[in-house]
């Protein structure tokens, strides 16, 4: 289990990160292209920008969720298995 999250810290957060970087980007270099009025990057820019931050925050607590509970459960005491004797 540690190594699931281990993969999912070190391999997808950053993909999705980088992914998510990209795509701005390119439609930044689109959005140039047509020329946007001057409002248009601290405007519908951002709030799109805003907007993949939190699906992509939205992605990773549904990512780690499971994972937590797991690690959560495994840590409650069960019964013992043997009588001990005082």
């Amino acid at each position: 289990m540690k190594s699931s999250i281990l993969f999912k810290v070190l391999v997808i957060i950053p993909v999705v990160l980088f992914t998510e970087y990209i795509a701005m980007i390119i439609l930044g270099c689109v959005a140039c292209i047509f020329k946007p009025d001057e409002d248009f990057y601290c405007g519908p820019f951002c709030i799109i920008g805003k907007i993949v931050l939190v699906l992509t925050a939205l992605f990773f607590i549904y990512l780690f969720v499971p994972d937590i509970k797991k690690a959560l459960m495994q840590r409650k005491n069960g019964p013992a298995t043997e009588k001990q004797e005082s």
